[in-house]
């Protein structure tokens, strides 16, 4: 822990948390394990969208992603706001929990704690795998395009060294003479 968080940790009153502020910070982690659960499930359509290159499935996978973590960041602050509540410090992590309520830890928040954990290193894994199949999907793509259309050439530039089809220069040096 840091010096700070102990320092915190240490005065926090023993014993005077009521049972209703439990409940509620039950309630609310709970929630933040639901909407962990949805990205879970929005981050598997989205593979599923890229690998049947559906661009209305992936479009909308980016718009519910939006909408999700939104409404996750609305959660978590409610979880801070009952941390300082329950705690006198939003900074209340999940792993000292337990040490902060002593007694006052009850068994469906203990569950929604650690379930809470499992579902955050469940999403860190799905956005991992997809991160990893979009990327590819984007290269796959890049290398399709330029096997149908070729190489390219850069927009407005110039090269001294063109060749023709038989490797003799085809060019010069291009002077823009405007003042």
């Amino acid at each position: 822990m840091t010096p700070t968080v102990a320092t915190n940790l240490a005065v926090i009153p023993r014993g005077s948390v009521t049972p209703a502020a439990i409940e509620a910070l039950t309630n609310a982690v709970t929630a933040e394990v639901r909407l962990l659960e949805d990205l879970i499930g929005v981050m598997r359509k989205q593979r599923s969208s890229v690998s049947g290159d559906d661009l209305q499935g992936v479009d909308d996978s980016v718009f519910a992603t939006h909408r999700i973590l939104v409404t996750l960041g609305e959660a978590r602050r409610q979880r801070r706001s009952l941390s300082r509540l329950i705690a006198g410090t939003e900074d209340l992590g999940l792993r000292t929990l337990e040490d902060v309520l002593g007694d006052s830890m009850t068994d469906p928040l203990r569950d929604a704690r650690d379930g809470l954990r499992a579902a955050a290193l469940t999403l860190s894994r799905e956005v991992e795998t997809n991160r990893q199949m979009l990327r590819s999907a984007l290269s796959t793509g890049g290398e399709l395009m330029r096997g149908l259309y070729g190489p390219g050439e850069p927009a407005n530039t110039y090269s001294a060294e063109k060749k023709d089809n038989e490797g003799k220069p085809t060019g010069g040096l291009l002077i823009d003479r405007q003042v």
